[in-house]
């Protein structure tokens, strides 16, 4: 099964931000609804989880 993470520009940081936890793909689509509705959240991507990382 694929796994993804999400990724997001946090207003005020320079860095990329990274999930910390990995997601199938119907609740990635979920989780990526939610941070983009945050405030100062930017750019919410989802990204496939590479094996072994």
């Amino acid at each position: 099964m694929q796994s993804y993470r999400l990724t997001w520009m946090l207003e005020g940081r320079d860095e990329q931000q990274v999930s910390t936890v990995s997601y199938d793909a119907n609740s990635a689509k979920h989780y990526k609804a939610r941070k983009a509705a945050e405030d100062g959240v930017s750019e919410v991507e989802i990204i496939p989880v590479k094996p072994g990382q």
